[in-house]
């Protein structure tokens, strides 16, 4: 199988009440052009992956952007998350064999990527495939794109992945001393970390993740990972310290 996938949070599904009898209703949009014609599938899932919904859509134009929108009934049953951990599943196959494909618009206790009979379209040289303004709403009604500003994205994007760079500070260091670095916004989970000193990568266990909270949006950087030496009873100047933090689905 071959997909385009994304995960989204539990936190942001949560309201949907997936596994309940009081399951909400969806409605995915989206643009989509492909250099092939026919009906192509995809899948919705939960992190388990032992509840799938198949979906269709069709091209009808080749090369020709085309507006599409896909129904889901809200699944009654299974087990969904509403933690920071992966609530739902959105994939979009481009070629997906018939051990993970399965009928379309109905919840099945299989793991299936994409519908029967959808086009393959890796199977198809130099073939192309593009999509944009990708939706999922509440309902059964698909409202126009919603146009967030740069900020507004950014700092979302920033909640799963971010870089803290050029850092500098100054410590006194006796023993091992620990300096805690805010983060620009509070992340999904305790971060892993690399930490670049100078432009030379230093071990990942320079930064203590388990100093993080999502209260505080900090984490801690050793000064040992950066040059200097526990007992040293010295001041060192922290230059050019890069953090890149990784909070991904």
């Amino acid at each position: 199988f071959c997909l385009f996938r994304q995960p989204i949070e539990g936190l942001n599904v949560g309201h949907l009440n997936w596994g309940t009898s009081n399951a909400k209703d969806l409605i995915l949009s989206f643009w989509v052009k492909s250099s092939l014609t026919g009906t192509f599938g995809g899948a919705f899932q939960n992190s388990a992956g032992n509840r799938c919904y198949p979906f269709t859509y069709s091209i009808s134009a080749a090369n020709t952007w085309e507006y599409k929108t896909i129904n889901v009934a809200g699944d009654t049953t299974g087990t969904w998350l509403t933690t920071n951990g992966i609530g739902l599943w959105i994939q979009f196959g481009l070629g997906v064999g018939s051990t993970y494909s399965g009928a379309a618009g109905a919840w099945s206790s299989s793991l299936y990527f994409s519908a029967t009979g959808a086009v393959k379209l890796i199977e198809t040289a130099s073939a192309t495939w593009q999509i944009t303004g990708v939706q999922l709403e509440v309902g059964d009604t698909a409202t126009p794109f919603e146009h967030r500003s740069y900020g507004d994205e950014l700092a979302k994007c920033q909640r799963y992945y971010q870089t803290v760079v050029n850092n500098t500070f100054r410590e006194y260091v006796y023993n091992v001393h620990r300096h805690p670095i805010p983060l620009k916004v509070t992340m999904r989970s305790a971060p892993t970390c690399t930490v670049y000193h100078d432009g030379s990568a230093g071990p990942t266990t320079g930064v203590d993740t388990g100093y993080f909270t999502t209260e505080s949006g900090t984490v801690a950087v050793s000064t040992a990972a950066v040059g200097a030496s526990p007992g040293s009873n010295q001041m060192v100047d922290i230059v050019n310290l890069d953090i890149f933090a990784d909070a991904e689905l």
